[in-house]
């Protein structure tokens, strides 16, 4: 049985936990909700994206769609950008996230493919590192990014590009966690390349925008390869803005998880310690008693 300096020590211990993670749980609710104001407001944009991608979908020519859209006519070679965080203490988001992509990745290996790994945050790189080394072909490190912009998003995408204008894949699926609530967030896999248009009522297009005739000045085939690049880089800055606000609303519901049952342990332990006090001044007074007893 611990004596009642060490159950004083421990105490002291779990005390001083607690501390650290209602501090943790206070800082994750001031960053949470400037990374959930983002991530909506980066909503719209990326919805009024998708509505006019759809249209100039409509009525492009098949034959002279762009690779980005049309794609390789293979379907070989998968890349999985993988985005996940830097630091662990954020419950299961960083494992929801892989969870995902090892499935596929295993998915996709049982059926004779050929899978790529591109990590965004250590975590991520962590976890996969055991069972994919050999395919994890580059990691971008989180730590780099002062404060999250678009020019953070340009980087990665334009990676991913140059990847795919160099033939090195045919598929690219961005996998990330979009940002519900503080207690929910949902992990998400979203093909990037070949793009997958939305249908127009899916969007919310109206009859009236869809039937509209508009005319494009350059042509319609070149508005589109353009937007499709910008597109890509525009989901690449959404999964990243979901991502953090996901992130910081995990870790916040996994901090004030574990303040909880800091102070359930403490609670305990203090029972414990009154207990075994009480125990060691009654033996005493019974050895007192005892030995006065036998005078």
């Amino acid at each position: 049985m611990a004596s009642l300096k060490d159950m004083r020590v421990r105490i002291a211990s779990v005390k001083a936990t607690r501390k650290i993670t209602k501090a943790m749980q206070m800082v994750a609710a001031a960053k949470l909700r400037r990374a959930q104001d983002a991530a909506q407001a980066a909503r719209p944009y990326a919805e009024r994206m998708d509505k006019v991608l759809a249209n100039l979908n409509k009525n492009t020519n098949r034959d002279g769609a762009p690779l980005l859209l049309a794609g390789t006519g293979r379907d070989q070679t998968h890349l999985l950008v993988v985005m996940t965080a830097e630091r662990g203490l954020c419950g299961g988001f960083n494992g929801n996230i892989v969870k995902l992509a090892r499935a596929d990745a295993q998915r996709l290996t049982r059926e004779g493919k050929t899978v790529k790994i591109l990590a965004v945050g250590k975590k991520g790189a962590d976890s996969l590192r055991r069972e994919y080394a050999r395919q994890i072909i580059d990691r971008v490190d989180l730590k780099s990014f002062k404060n999250l912009s678009f020019v953070n998003a340009e980087g990665i995408g334009n990676k991913v590009l140059a990847m795919f204008d160099a033939g090195e894949f045919d598929v690219a699926t961005m996998y990330f966690s979009e940002f519900k609530s503080v207690i929910a967030q949902k992990p998400t896999a979203l093909q990037l390349i070949p793009a997958k248009l939305p249908d127009l009522k899916a969007v919310g297009a109206t009859p009236t925008q869809s039937e509209a005739v508009n005319e494009y000045e350059p042509s319609e085939e070149a508005i589109l390869g353009f937007l499709l690049k910008r597109n890509i880089l525009t989901q690449v800055f959404r999964g990243l803005l979901e991502n953090a606000a996901s992130e910081q609303g995990s870790r916040m519901t996994a901090m004030d998880n574990a303040t909880r049952n800091a102070g359930d342990m403490i609670n305990k332990l203090t029972i414990k310690y009154n207990r075994q006090r009480q125990a060691n001044i009654t033996k005493e007074l019974i050895e007192i008693i005892s030995g006065a007893e036998a005078l």
